[in-house]
């Protein structure tokens, strides 16, 4: 295995050794894939906060660990809540095409007929790495074109109410993103995707709200301040994805929508919790009406 010895003095500075056994021993690693540094070099590392472009190549990609499958629908859609995959997942018409393994179990991936088109769904995993991994995986398999949906906190109940949530823009704060897009204090939904949704909601009826999104990496540290200077800037909801799965859409040229609705209310001094496991399970059908039209008509 590489040792990397790091010297620290008054600046960073990098000393690399190679242990040669491992460079005979593994011939994909060679001497060429490591940066040429100069004992005593002064080497500044970044952050990806601070990095102004995204480095390539990667050492190994989604393709290397999983494998394409034949026939593999081109829409794929998700969503959060294992309620509503498990309702939809028993249907009469539905198979199961594949699995996304991970060290924490298997997620099954089904294919559903919707208006004679085949589409693809599973449960994405919370929080933006384990969703963004889940992404690459089925784009990895076949997968074209994406529809996520779930629900959100609600930063702005008067505005929001019962309406479902358009994200037109999402605030990066998470550190997926980064990896994918050079820094920026937010990023933007593609302006096709919004109209094309707007479009679905209103020819079947349903009221919405179009707004900005806060992408956060910690539940638990959604402070009064933060809420409140999230709201002053225009945020509707808070969630965990959104800006992650923005910034590698863009990245991998995949055609995304996505949209939200409420749970949680965090637009008072009092918490409202309601029930996060069920809510929504009785507008199962609504939403996944509505993100297959969206997958059809993208």
């Amino acid at each position: 295995m590489r040792s990397f010895w790091i010297l620290l003095k008054n600046e960073l500075k990098l000393n690399i050794q190679i242990c040669p056994n491992v460079i005979e021993s593994n011939k994909a690693l060679t001497l060429k894939h490591i940066p040429k540094i100069h004992r005593n070099e002064v080497y500044k590392l970044h952050t990806i906060f601070q990095r102004t472009e995204i480095s390539e190549p990667t050492l190994f990609s989604p393709s290397d660990t999983t494998k394409r499958i034949a026939d593999f629908p081109e829409i794929c859609v998700s969503t959060f809540s294992d309620n509503i995959i498990r309702k939809f997942s028993s249907l009469d018409n539905v198979e199961k095409i594949a699995e996304l393994c991970s060290a924490n179990g298997t997620v099954p991936v089904y294919r559903i007929y919707y208006k004679n088109t085949a589409i693809a769904f599973y449960r994405s995993m919370v929080g933006a790495p384990a969703c963004v991994c889940c992404f690459e995986e089925i784009v990895a398999m076949g997968a074209k074109k994406f529809v996520l949906f779930g629900s959100c906190g609600v930063l702005d109940s008067d505005k929001v109410k019962d309406s479902i949530i358009i994200p037109v823009s999402a605030v990066r704060d998470e550190g997926t993103s980064y990896h994918y897009l050079a820094p920026s204090p937010e990023i933007g939904a593609d302006a096709r995707a919004v109209e094309l949704l707007e479009k679905i909601l209103t020819d079947c009826g349903y009221s919405y709200v179009k707004g900005k999104t806060w992408t956060s990496d910690a539940i638990y540290r959604e402070t009064l301040s933060a809420i409140e200077e999230r709201r002053q800037e225009g945020c509707l909801a808070v969630e965990m994805e959104c800006a992650s799965m923005l910034a590698v859409s863009k990245y991998r040229h995949i055609p995304f929508i996505q949209f939200l609705y409420g749970a949680d209310d965090l637009s008072s001094e009092t918490w409202e919790i309601r029930d996060l496991m069920s809510y929504g399970l009785t507008n199962a059908e609504k939403y996944m009406v509505l993100a297959f039209e969206c997958g059809i008509a993208m």
